[in-house]
């Protein structure tokens, strides 16, 4: 289940809307669907899932000066799932650091 889950989703926006409407974001791994995260995060974290959404963030072309030249690159891809809990259940991510 590690695999599936790489990391949360941790910023202001996130945190709102972890406190008004009970959902949760996590950086997953792109091959996963929506019930293998589902079961991941009600295994990991022992909360009952109500509902997932996801999404693929596609990635950026970045690009800085040097004093030599232009280098231009790419961001990779990653993909995002939104997760709502049941009333009642929460997760602290903060309980662990």
């Amino acid at each position: 289940m590690v695999d599936i889950l790489i990391k949360p989703i941790v910023t202001e926006k996130s945190t709102k809307v972890s406190e008004k409407l009970n959902r949760y974001g996590f950086v997953v791994d792109k091959n996963a669907n929506k019930l293998q995260i589902k079961s991941a995060v009600e295994k990991m974290y022992g909360v009952t899932v109500k509902d997932v959404n996801t999404l693929v963030q596609a990635g950026k072309a970045k690009q800085r000066s040097t004093k030599t030249a232009v280098l231009k690159g790419q961001k990779s891809s990653y993909k995002k799932a939104f997760v709502t809990l049941n009333a009642g259940d929460s997760i602290d991510f903060y309980s662990s650091i």
